[in-house]
């Protein structure tokens, strides 16, 4: 028995039903969860990588596992993790199952917040049993990615019959499981976008601001404020709110618009919407009084028509390259 084991206490290996687990697009999550597997005493025997920096990945967040095309992780594996961004995921398991490998018993895993089990259907057809699990966590790709997983909440959907099964793999990784209807997977995963991708875009954008300001330590200012800011909202929620818009400060508000269209006239379009949609809140919980409410968006319907009015944003670029670690599960 292992020393660092408790009496009556086998070690991970050593339980029953340990799985060998296979990675198909070896992102940021993919390889991840592989290891979270791998601490439970399931056996990583085969990635697949393609770029330099998936291999990179791969290589050390799972050293020594052979790196091999994706049919060979599906023949290698009884569980199988489909790593990739949502958009590819649907050609990639049509794919795998037209070309006759996915073999029936199998275990696939997806990790797109988007999508629930039916995406899986047609390896479903050939024999493989489908599970969704979402880590709702965003992630670096590196080895600190594993200790940041204990207690990370998974949107998990499966067919009933493979419930608990979908449920005891994400308490094995350290995660907290949470069922989510197949119906419900875009809106929960717009959710989990709003809650997260928008924070990072509005703390960076405050960063410049602070800067051209003046500030010398940005992040440092900003990490108490917003640390109680998110603690505040997620104890409260609207009654949380602070600030001018919820006071109902229309003339602070004017002042703040002017100040970014001199200096960042890029942060506007986001100011409105958000200041628009903090006074709807604002309102309709009783924070922000009708009189004063009727002036602010008198203001910010004032402005929005001011900067519909100029030149609009050259568009003619084309959109940027999808990030090799992009896959599906981050965030």
């Amino acid at each position: 028995m292992n020393a660092h084991h408790p009496p009556g206490q086998t070690a991970p290996q050593d339980r029953p039903a340990r799985l060998t687990v296979g990675v198909v697009g070896a992102g940021r999550v993919g390889p991840v969860l592989a290891a979270s597997l791998a601490l439970a005493g399931h056996r990583p025997v085969a990635v697949s990588a393609v770029s330099d920096a998936s291999l990179r990945r791969a290589a050390e967040i799972l050293p020594g596992v052979p790196v091999v095309p994706p049919a060979e992780v599906l023949a290698r594996a009884e569980l199988v993790l489909l790593t990739v961004p949502d958009d590819v995921l649907p050609g990639l398991v049509a794919g795998l199952a037209e070309t006759g490998a996915v073999r029936p018993g199998r275990i696939l895993v997806h990790t797109s917040g988007r999508h629930g089990a039916a995406v899986l259907d047609p390896a479903t057809r050939a024999g493989a049993l489908p599970l969704a699990l979402h880590p709702a966590m965003t992630f670096t790709g590196t080895s600190v990615d594993v200790q940041r997983l204990a207690g990370c909440s998974f949107g998990v959907t499966a067919p009933e019959e493979l419930r608990l099964a979908a449920e005891a793999l994400v308490i094995e990784m350290g995660g907290e499981p949470e069922w989510i209807d197949e119906s419900a997977r875009p809106l929960y995963h717009a959710a989990l976008a709003i809650g997260a991708n928008h924070l990072v875009t509005l703390v960076a954008q405050a960063m410049e601001l602070l800067g051209t300001a003046g500030v010398a330590h940005p992040a440092r200012m900003l990490g108490p404020l917003l640390g109680a800011a998110l603690d505040n909202a997620l104890r409260s929620g609207d009654a949380a709110l602070t600030g001018p818009v919820a006071r109902g400060d229309a003339g602070t508000v004017a002042a703040h618009v002017a100040q970014l269209r001199a200096h960042a006239p890029q942060a506007v379009a986001g100011y409105l919407a958000m200041a628009r949609t903090t006074a709807d809140r604002a309102l309709a919980s009783g924070l922000l009084k009708p009189g004063l409410a009727e002036d602010l968006l008198g203001v910010l319907s004032d402005t929005a028509n001011a900067a519909s009015a100029t030149d609009p944003a050259d568009a003619s670029e084309g959109p940027e390259a999808t990030d090799d670690g992009a896959d599906g599960g981050d965030l």
